[in-house]
């Protein structure tokens, strides 16, 4: 890639572009960037070239094409942001910002950091959609060009692009960027599928083309004995989506027969219909497998017919069929909306709210002050399937695929989830977890008796009920804890003669409240009933001084007490808030590692249980009880953690994997296995490591072994 290729590209779709703005920012990228090497040995300059070209390839305008020649300048050269606004502009300075302030921040931990760069990511896009393009475009470079960083950095990478990046890139509806981030992604997180899965591929390289060929000289056979004009082409699916289908049904390359899909491009919506009962008439479908995304579009206004049938020599064949318009939306999503001029922030504003989605991000970046709690919306929104659901009076709502029927209460409002009883679906009764399928009509029946419950956030899905029924419980929690707290207090008090009504009425209480650092005497009441504040540190302020004696021997009730009772026991390499006196355990339900972020929970007579930050378990608890905890570097504990092997029974294979574990400097505690009838046997290793460094080592190991088609932890 060169800059005249690049000019080239650009005055191709857009030959009225002033290409001087793309020189100069070459030039000036060039010159600040000038003696700088990638991890690969090559001039820096080679990724802002590349990362603009991608842009191009997204057809956007010259000052997304600029920015992605400059991008990297503020942050990684002398430069400033003042140099960029001066010499190209304020509109171009502004793109710079957006993409360059993600990641710039330091924070006091690395989940708060990231949670951090998306609240910064999205907000840059409700301003300027090109933001997010363009950081797509510079994601996708960075994980062609992967190879070069160390084996753990290339898994963080992997992981983070497919937990945000490829979702993003689908629902802006850039299906060849989400398609190549997911094959990048798999093929570092998982090198021995990738590579097993290219060398089945090509091993079959010419049949399949010649079958496709063979297909698609059929297909449009029959569509022009139908009078219908239409591109007929064929294509492999993407190794991810093969990848995806083995784990979900459980199935071996051999056993997965609808490696193509055939797409048909036609002038009409009218003819897109007619070319659907053309396919139906002569091949027989696959029922449950036809999608009609023409009618409903998908969030990322994605439209398209798409059905499976059984093809020609009996095999699945899937089948899209959709407008050239819809193609051009199908393959550069927004970006195909783009206009080129009088490009305004009105514009770029209603642009914006074709995406409901989005609106939901924003407003969870403002309500959501946990960054777990945020980066966990944002994955959990990014789904890739949706259902859609009608009401009795026949409004569409669309659900992540998974949603209930308490979802669907939530949606239609707070009150109506929040008194959610069950609901009728197509005119029969079905329970709260019934999982809603497209199509379906929902009816939802309500009583006052009925209230929210921790097992209810078990069975939903959407971000939305979640938030409800957790500020739901919480505002229970609090109100309980009002109470007990008013009722120990009041009891203590009661031993020195003192009411509570009374000191609330003199306003010492409030005083008092004030001292502690309480914004007002309910939330001191509160903190007392929920076990962080003990209440002789409050008579200490309210009780006269003659009594001190007695209430520094009754202030040993304290949480350090609390503490101490457990007994001095081992810690298991973990320091909780500084003492060093306290009980350890370890929650079964995400056993973590060393290594890992954690956080502590204060069980009652039993001292503190650590969780991993993002365990469901701890997210449904009460976060009063939550304590600081962190790791003891210099503690040189093990953990014992459970690593399941799924691989093809073949002799000697056992002795293999076992070999990879040890030399990986790891001893095994126990193992077991069982094999189904499907060829496969299921290992189940425990394996002592002294962290999460250990344990990746572990599961490369066994990733490469021979006959191994799957590796994963094992959490409880």
């Amino acid at each position: 890639m060169n800059l005249s290729t690049l000019l080239d590209k650009v005055r191709e779709y857009n030959p009225t572009a002033d290409l001087t703005t793309v020189q100069r920012a070459y030039e000036f990228s060039a010159a600040v960037h000038r003696g700088q090497k990638r991890k690969s040995g090559e001039p820096f300059l080679v990724h802002p070239l590349e990362v603009a070209n991608l842009i191009a390839d997204l057809r956007l305008d010259v000052p997304s094409v600029a920015t992605g020649l400059l991008h990297d300048t503020v942050e990684d050269t002398l430069a400033t942001l003042g140099q960029v606004e001066s010499l190209f502009g304020g509109e171009i300075a502004a793109l710079v910002d957006g993409v360059s302030k993600i990641g710039q921040i330091n924070f006091k931990s690395r989940a708060e950091s990231q949670a951090e760069n998306f609240r910064k990511m999205i907000m840059a896009m409700a301003r300027d959609i090109r933001v997010i393009l363009i950081k797509l475009a510079d994601r996708t470079h960075n994980m062609r060009t992967l190879s070069h960083l160390p084996p753990e950095r290339q898994m963080e990478i992997a992981q983070e692009t497919l937990d945000i990046y490829a979702p993003l890139a689908h629902r802006l509806g850039i299906y060849w960027i989400k398609s190549e981030l997911e094959d990048n992604a798999l093929r570092y997180m998982h090198p021995e599928i990738y590579y097993q899965l290219k060398r089945n591929v090509a091993k079959k390289r010419a049949e399949r083309e010649q079958y496709i060929e063979h297909v698609r000289g059929v297909l449009a056979k029959k569509l022009e004995e139908a009078g219908l004009e239409a591109a007929v082409t064929g294509r492999p699916k993407h190794f991810y989506s093969i990848y995806q289908k083995m784990q979900s049904q459980q199935l071996l390359y051999d056993q997965i027969y609808d490696l193509v899909a055939f797409r048909l491009l036609v002038d009409s919506t009218r003819e897109c219909y007619e070319a659907l009962g053309v396919v139906h008439q002569n091949w027989k479908p696959v029922p449950g497998r036809f999608r009609d995304y023409i009618a409903m579009p998908k969030a990322n206004m994605y439209q398209s017919l798409h059905t499976t049938v059984i093809g020609p020599f009996g095999e699945r064949m899937e089948v899209q069929i959709r407008t050239l318009e819809m193609h051009r939306v199908a393959e550069a999503g927004i970006a195909a909306h783009w206009r080129y001029k009088g490009q305004n922030q009105t514009d770029s504003q209603q642009e914006i709210e074709r995406f409901a989605w989005l609106r939901q991000l924003l407003h969870w970046q403002q309500h959501l002050e946990d960054p777990q709690e945020f980066l966990r919306s944002i994955k959990e929104d990014l789904f890739d399937e949706e259902v859609f659901a009608f009401t009795p009076k026949g409004d569409l709502f669309n659900f992540p695929a998974g949603a209930t029927v308490i979802d669907f209460a939530y949606r239609i409002h707070s009150q109506v989830g929040e008194h959610c009883a069950g609901a009728r679906v197509n005119g029969k009764l079905v329970p709260l977890k019934y999982q809603l399928q497209s199509g379906d009509t929902v009816e939802i029946i309500t009583t006052t008796r009925q209230t929210p419950s921790k097992d209810w956030l078990k069975i939903v899905t959407t971000t939305r009920a979640k938030e409800r029924i957790r500020n739901w419980i919480k505002g229970q929690q609090r109100r309980r804890s009002l109470e007990i707290g008013a009722e120990l207090l009041d009891r203590d008090l009661r031993r020195y003669r003192q009411e509570l009504p009374k000191l609330r009425k003199s306003g010492d209480l409030a005083r008092v409240a004030h001292e502690l650092g309480f914004k007002d005497e309910e939330s001191l009441v509160a903190a007392i009933g929920y076990g962080r504040l003990p209440s002789q540190q409050v008579l200490g302020r309210l009780v006269p001084d003659s009594t001190a004696e007695e209430r520094k021997e009754r202030s040993e009730g304290t949480l350090q007490k609390l503490f101490r009772m457990v007994g001095r026991q081992g810690r298991g390499g973990v320091q909780v808030s500084g003492i060093d006196d306290v009980m350890v355990r370890f929650g079964r339900c995400c056993n973590p590692l060393p290594g890992e972020r954690i956080t502590g929970f204060i069980t009652r007579g039993r001292g503190v249980t650590v969780h991993a930050v993002d365990c469901l378990r701890v997210m449904e608890s009460d976060p009063q009880r939550r304590v600081e905890v962190a790791w003891d570097d210099a503690a040189g504990h093990f953990r014992p953690v459970q690593v399941e092997v799924t691989a093809v029974d073949a002799p000697g294979l056992l002795a293999a994997m076992s070999k990879a574990i040890s030399s990986a400097g790891v001893n095994i505690s126990s193992a077991e296995a069982h094999t189904g009838i499907d060829k496969k046997v299921v290992n189940v290793f425990e394996v002592m490591v002294d962290g999460v460094g250990g344990l990746n080592r572990v599961m490369r190991g066994l990733g490469k072994v021979k006959g191994v088609l799957k590796v994963q932890r094992l959490r409880a």
